[in-house]
């Protein structure tokens, strides 16, 4: 009988599908409200065969190592995979999969709900409606910044930034954008997006939207210098990872006048975020919530289930990110 730890309750069939396939008996699911404690988890994973976390589950050679030589796969509930150690887990030989391109246009759809609150102001109005100080309508009232017909830049153009400049189209925008390697010419004419450097994006653009994954080259790739080189109107999104942005940073300059606004569903040390955000009206704040429809949520358990029944009845899993395991 082969254990299967899951490391908290997760939507959908997923925890169905593993129970059809090993028995209910193999089955461990965390029943923890939120993230597993540390200790739980290093206890919960001693003997499985099969760990599903979640994002906020840091895997780490520890984790592995209490799990014992039978653990064969590490099956994250994400797309990103930053939270798993695995240079660890290739030299133990276990496989670690991941859940892509389903949440990709979930995730395009909530920075574009970002944007738009950013812009518009929608979060600051509803707290004044709510406060009960709306008393008139007024010329002046709440002012917030047009979307249609602005420049879009956006950092890192992979699937989920695609999916976001594509949806520019509707709001006849000019997009930009800059990454590592150029899309083709064929992909940037059916994007309607043109490849810029770094600093051009980030003087030129009315919004950027934030979509690389977290590399040693991109964190803090939005700071200081990057805000003071921003238009005072622009308006910043991420819902990448956290630590892309220094939050401090980002807080004098939203406090100061030196952008206009931001909309932010990831944090550098989650679930904490910095007091300053906090306290700046001109910022959108929502917890982690990019992927967070029933429809995506629920395939994306399906989708991990799916990497762990295959490994462990020998096949290769869907979604390896380290082949060289297999």
């Amino acid at each position: 009988m082969s254990k299967i730890l899951v490391t908290c309750d997760i939507p959908g069939k997923g925890v169905q599908l593993l129970t059809e396939a090993f028995g209910e008996q193999s089955v461990v699911v965390s029943l923890q409200d939120g993230v597993i404690p540390r200790k739980a988890l290093l206890e919960g994973v001693k003997g499985a065969a099969a760990l599903l976390p979640v994002l906020m589950d840091t895997i780490d050679a520890e984790v592995m190592d209490a799990a014992g030589q039978q653990l064969g796969i590490v099956a994250n509930y994400a797309v990103g995979y930053d939270n798993i150690d695995v240079p660890a887990a290739t030299a133990r030989r276990i496989a670690v999969t991941n859940t892509p391109g389903v949440l990709t246009e979930t995730t395009a759809d909530l920075a574009w709900s970002l944007l738009m609150a950013a812009a518009r102001r929608i979060s600051e109005s509803e707290r004044y409606l709510r406060a009960g100080k709306w008393d008139s309508w007024r010329p002046q009232l709440l002012l917030g910044a047009d979307v249609h017909g602005k420049t879009l830049g956006i950092f890192g153009i992979g699937r989920i930034g695609q999916a976001v400049a594509r949806r520019a189209r509707g709001f006849d925008m000019r997009v930009i954008y800059t990454d590592l390697q150029r899309l083709s010419v064929n992909l940037e004419q059916e994007l309607n997006a043109a490849f810029v450097d770094k600093a051009t994006l980030v003087a030129e653009s009315d919004f950027i939207s934030i979509h690389c994954p977290l590399l040693p080259e991109t964190t803090h790739a939005f700071g200081a210098a990057q805000f003071q080189a921003m238009k005072p109107t622009a308006v910043l999104i991420n819902t990448s990872r956290g630590p892309v942005v220094d939050e401090a940073a980002l807080a004098q300059a939203l406090e100061s006048g030196a952008i206009f606004a931001a909309g932010l569903d990831v944090y550098e040390d989650e679930p904490k975020v910095h007091p300053g955000l906090l306290a700046c009206e001109n910022a959108v704040l929502v917890p982690h919530i990019g992927s967070a429809s029933r429809e995506t949520r629920a395939k994306m358990a399906e989708m991990a289930a799916a990497n762990i029944i295959a490994c462990l009845t020998g096949k290769t899993p869907p979604n390896c990110v380290n082949p060289e395991v297999l």
